[in-house]
């Protein structure tokens, strides 16, 4: 159990975006692209918990101060330095080294090498760099989905790119917010770059964010290029499925300050769980059917 949360592969789900561009695309069926996309999905898998161990590793003596991330691993002893840079590194290895052999030309693995790069540089120290944390954060996002695009070779629509990078920069808010709110209310010291968020400017950001989040899925949904490629023109409907998931979402946040954690949110929300599942089953009935 201690290596399950060391590798956090918990939040393995997040790596799911790289199933993205097979699924607006109408390929998710396709046996070849799904065993492809799979392993794909574990390469990033692989490097996201290398980069965890790096994070943690480099935070072990604050997180020992923090009321939750005490418990991690290497904060609370359960697994000792040398062993979790030794995995990491295994992981590294293993995940470059497969990426590489996925496709003929290199361009999966480059984003993949990309994405932990952009990771690593993040747990090296800018995180701690206000706004530019959160772009960090949602880059990671965006490289996953493109990747997953260029593995089965889809050209992914901008409006998709900007609705992925604009849902990961409203879950990276959120989950800056929960660092305030847990701050005001067990006095948790916070890290330089949360220092210059407030409360009042993340509800701020949030909501704009969440209305151009509308507005895009939308019109990639009326979009010509969609209506055209798909052979549908009702795909809109799938629309309040996503309104009703951000509304959810935006009610955990700001009504119930508990937003530290997408994943946990995705896995225990039943009302996030049925939007999500409504929105599949639509996506899916329109396109296939």
């Amino acid at each position: 159990m201690r290596f399950f949360y060391l590798l956090r592969i918990h939040h393995w789900v997040k790596n799911l975006f790289v199933f993205i561009p097979a699924f607006f695309a109408g390929q998710l069926l396709d046996i070849h692209v799904l065993v492809l996309l799979s392993e794909g999905f574990l390469c990033f898998c692989l490097m996201a918990s290398a980069i965890y161990i790096l994070n943690d590793y480099r935070d072990i003596e604050a997180d020992k101060l923090h009321p939750v991330k005490r418990q991690r691993p290497l904060a609370s002893g359960k697994v000792s330095p040398g062993l979790a840079l030794g995995i990491m590194a295994v992981l590294f290895i293993v995940s470059l080294g497969w990426s590489y052999t996925l496709s003929e030309v290199p361009t999966f693995a480059i984003l993949v090498a990309v994405y932990g790069a952009v990771n690593i540089g993040y747990s090296l120290g800018l995180k701690n760099i206000s706004l530019v944390d959160i772009f960090m954060v949602s880059s990671g996002f965006l490289i996953r989905a493109v990747a997953g695009g260029v593995l089965i070779g889809v050209v992914i629509s901008q409006w998709l790119i900007i609705m992925v990078f604009l849902l990961s920069i409203f879950l990276a808010f959120a989950k800056r917010r929960d660092d305030l709110v847990l701050a005001q209310t067990s006095g948790t010291a916070l890290r330089a770059s949360v220092r210059q968020y407030n409360i009042e400017f993340i509800n701020t950001c949030l909501a704009l964010i969440s209305g151009v989040i509308m507005v895009s899925y939308i019109m990639y949904t009326i979009s010509e290029e969609v209506v055209l490629r798909i052979g549908r023109d009702y795909l809109y409907i799938t629309a309040l499925f996503v309104f009703a998931g951000l509304l959810r979402y935006m009610q955990i946040t700001l009504v119930k300050n508990d937003s530290g954690s997408p994943t946990k949110i995705l896995l225990t929300d039943r009302f996030i769980q049925c939007t999500i599942l409504g929105f599949i089953i639509t996506f899916l009935l329109i396109i296939y059917v």
